[in-house]
């Protein structure tokens, strides 16, 4: 049996099932609502059976809609990313993605991840909105940004948080410190060891890291504050002190002056992932680059956990 209807059909289906509103959904289609509401009928028609359940307030999918919005989904994400790479179209096709992240994945992982993807698609912008946790789920619930990458997972109904990884805290010191040629740190080795904060009181990284240490009933020494990863690294490489940070916030390749250090007793790690909204979907080139993203992070993970590359000791 043929079932005849158009790929608008599906994505007026889906706009309909994302908005739950015809008006919204009309909106975001540049359609008119009785032309939107048409698609709905025919499609409805064509394929005998009700994909909606219409009241003067809301509009509900049935279970057969509920069923059809995944099998629409992955037949519109496939065929848009099938188009671009046909004949190279999405090494050639223009355009923007706007994501938001955690500044520790920023700073070093993601340019990396940002210079694969250009030489794939060299015309393609990224915009990247940096911000705390708390901020990059809100960049996503409102649309501003496509995704996010974010260290928590989520109790916001409108996202989904998919956890990619561990990443471990590990000790980054210059090379003359007294803590360098320390085999198997603990963290009560750190202890009387001028050291530096990093994150502001509302920072995830700061609350997660101190409320770790209180369970480990360990005390350490914060001589120094600052705000950015980038400022404690400045302090580093000036031999004022050593700081604590994820080790995805290291630098990847050998460094001049700073080593990294893992820390033991207990390993303390945070949950690395992907933000995503739970209703709509993201647009083609933004899941290429998610895709990237993703084999990028599973080149760097054993077992679950990030490897530990020989600049370590």
């Amino acid at each position: 049996m043929s079932i005849n209807f158009g790929l608008l059909d599906l994505r007026a289906f889906l706009a309909v099932f994302d908005c739950g509103n015809f008006h919204k959904a009309a909106e975001r289609l540049n359609l008119s609502q009785p032309a939107l509401s048409r698609r709905l009928r025919t499609l409805e028609a064509r394929l005998g059976i009700a994909l909606f359940e219409r009241s003067t307030r809301s509009v509900r999918p049935t279970a057969a809609g509920r069923q059809l919005e995944t099998i629409a989904r992955r037949v519109l994400d496939d065929l848009d990313t099938s188009i671009l790479s046909i004949n190279s179209i999405g090494e050639r096709q223009p355009g923007q993605i706007t994501i938001s992240s955690i500044p520790t994945a920023a700073i070093y992982f993601l340019p990396k991840a940002i210079k694969h993807f250009n030489r794939q698609y060299p015309h393609i912008r990224l915009r990247i909105l940096d911000r705390s946790p708390q901020e990059v789920l809100e960049c996503v619930v409102r649309g501003e940004a496509e995704f996010g990458i974010n260290m928590i997972g989520s109790m916001e109904s409108e996202v989904m948080f998919t956890q990619v990884m561990e990443d471990p805290y590990v000790l980054a010191c210059h090379r003359n410190h007294p803590l360098a040629k320390r085999q198997n740190l603990t963290w009560r080795n750190l202890e009387g060891h001028a050291l530096i904060r990093i994150g502001r009181d509302n920072s995830g990284n700061r609350a997660f890291l101190d409320s770790a240490l209180t369970k480990a009933n360990v005390r350490l020494d914060w001589f120094y504050e600052v705000n950015n990863l980038t400022t404690s690294l400045g302090l580093v490489e000036a031999g004022l002190g050593a700081t604590v940070l994820p080790r995805l916030a290291t630098p990847l390749g050998r460094h001049p002056v700073i080593i990294t250090k893992p820390i033991r007793s207990p390993e303390v790690t945070r949950a690395i992932g992907i933000v995503e909204p739970r209703r709509g979907r993201i647009s083609p080139v933004a899941k290429l680059f998610r895709d990237l993203l993703l084999a990028d992070w599973r080149s760097l993970i054993v077992d679950g956990k990030m490897k530990v590359p020989r600049r370590y000791a």
